[in-house]
């Protein structure tokens, strides 16, 4: 990791402590834009795209809303959820044990150290919410792409919801301010210095079109863009 970056153990540290906060999609999501819509369009892509499906990996699965959600959808979906802090999974384990139908499993990993070639052709849906930001250089993106795709069966598909940067500088700080306008919006200029400056510490999202290359480059075919607003997106592809 760049020395100028939050190491692992400082950002498991910071949401280990945060578990309260992200159980509530309400506010534990309030600096994501559009978080509740994102939430329900991947689920219900999910739950159209596959909706036989018998097995979802949740990766940075933080307190499980995500997988609650599908399973609205998909009530006897199996889960494997994945994520850096052991507390996370913890309250992840209890709201989603509560209600699902089928087996569900935590591992936890940092999603660049999961063993792929032994996940391989075992899921029907991967979902990737306000987690792949935290990946640093292009063979760490290229990494777990692939492993994403090897870990699909034929019609799986891999959806994600995450924050974006801008290819194009003046795009980007066109963004950058109207998102910072956002967060002021909720809290003040304080409460907007504090997200800038954990992003700034944390976070190296990628453009749209790099991910929606990649997700063609490691194989899927089928790819589709469900939302996009200022520094958010949600997107996916499937494998066919």
């Amino acid at each position: 990791m760049s020395p100028t970056k939050s190491t692992v153990e400082e950002i498991r540290q910071r949401f280990d402590a945060e578990v309260e906060r992200f159980s509530n999609l309400e506010t534990g999501q309030s600096a994501t834009i559009d978080a509740p819509l994102a939430l329900a369009l991947i689920s219900s892509a999910a739950a159209q795209v596959t909706p036989s499906a018998q097995r979802v990996l949740d990766l940075g699965c933080g307190a499980g809303n995500y997988s609650l959600k599908l399973i609205e959808k998909l009530p006897r979906v199996g889960v494997t959820l994945v994520d850096l802090s052991r507390n996370m999974l913890d309250r992840a384990l209890e709201r989603v044990g509560a209600v699902a139908q089928a087996p569900v499993e935590a591992i936890q990993s940092d999603i660049r150290d999961l063993p792929w070639d032994k996940l391989a052709g075992q899921f029907d849906v991967v979902m990737a919410a306000a987690t792949l930001h935290h990946l640093r250089t292009d063979d760490e993106w290229r990494g777990v792409f692939a492993g994403v795709y090897r870990s699909l069966r034929p019609r799986g598909s891999f959806w994600i919801s995450d924050l974006i940067e801008h290819d194009d500088p003046h795009v980007q700080a066109l963004m950058w301010q109207r998102y910072g306008e956002y967060l002021a919006g909720l809290g003040g200029d304080a409460y907007r210095e504090k997200v800038f400056t954990y992003v700034a510490a944390e976070d190296t999202p990628r453009s749209v079109p790099f991910q929606l290359e990649l997700l063609r480059t490691v194989g899927f075919s089928g790819i589709e863009l469900l939302h996009k607003n200022s520094c958010f997106a949600a997107f996916g592809g499937i494998k066919h």
